[in-house]
C-alpha cells in the first residue's frame, strides 16, 4: 500500500521489525519467542497524542521533523521514518538525543515515529 509500512512487535521480548514486502500474503505470519508477532496500528495506543505524533516544518526543500517526547533510557522515540511510494528514509534515535530529524520534502508522504512504550504513530505530509 502506498506510504504504508508494516511494523510488528513480539509480546514476549518486545522485539520490533519493519516488513519490507509480504509478497502475496496480506498478513505475514512472523514468529518470535514461539508466538506470532502482532502488527502495530499507528496511533492506536491510549497515550498522549501531543507527545507522540510527529510534527514537521518545511524548510526550503526539506522538512524538519520533531516529536515532543522525553528521550530517557527507559522511554524514548526509537526511530522516525518518512515513507513515500517505494522509498523509506529512516533515522534510528537513542536516549539522550533529541527526537528531531531532517528529511526531503515530499508532499503526500507519511512520517512515522515509534515510541518504545507506546508504539507506532504517524502524520501525513501536506
Amino acid at each position: 500500500m502506498k506510504n504504508k509500512i508494516t511494523v510488528k512487535a513480539c509480546k514476549s521480548c518486545n522485539a520490533v521489525i519493519k516488513i519490507l514486502n509480504c509478497g502475496n500474503n496480506e498478513n505475514c505470519e512472523i514468529k518470535c519467542c514461539g508466538e506470532e508477532m502482532k502488527e502495530l496500528i499507528p496511533n492506536s495506543v491510549d497515550a498522549a497524542v501531543e507527545k507522540h505524533v510527529p510534527t514537521y516544518e518545511k524548510v526550503e526543500d526539506e522538512i524538519y521533523v520533531k516529536v515532543n517526547h522525553v528521550m530517557e533510557k527507559e522511554h524514548y522515540i526509537e526511530w522516525i521514518s518518512l515513507v513515500h511510494d517505494n522509498k523509506e528514509y529512516s533515522v534510528t534515535l537513542y536516549p539522550e538525543q533529541n527526537a528531531e530529524v531532517r528529511f526531503p520534502y515530499i508532499p503526500g508522504s507519511t512520517i512515522y515515529s515509534y515510541c518504545n512504550k507506546h508504539g507506532l504513530w504517524k502524520k501525513e505530509v501536506e
